[in-house]
């Protein structure tokens, strides 16, 4: 899969990030990694419900940021988002 951007504002800080999906993603390795201006700054795994969490930041991104990060990848993927809807309503 090709790297997707994504733009998060905050405040007046506004970061423009590039996405990569690893998708033959082994348990235990970051599943998602995430570029800013070409440098590698942070990464994401999914938990057993595909919520994503924090698994490095290299490039010490405000948390605050990385959640909102997160919470745009998980858009990204509406079909993990939808699984887990079903899932918790069974």
């Amino acid at each position: 899969m090709e790297n997707y951007p994504i733009t998060i504002s905050k405040e007046k800080e506004v970061h423009h990030f590039e996405v990569g999906e690893y998708v033959h993603h082994e348990e235990g390795k970051c599943k998602y990694r995430v570029f800013e201006n070409g440098t590698y700054v942070a990464s994401f795994t999914p938990d057993d419900h595909d919520f994503l969490h924090i698994c490095q930041n290299p490039g010490n991104v405000n948390e605050e940021i990385l959640h909102l990060l997160a919470d745009q990848i998980e858009a990204h993927h509406p079909q993990s988002v939808n699984d887990n809807i079903k899932k918790l309503e069974q």
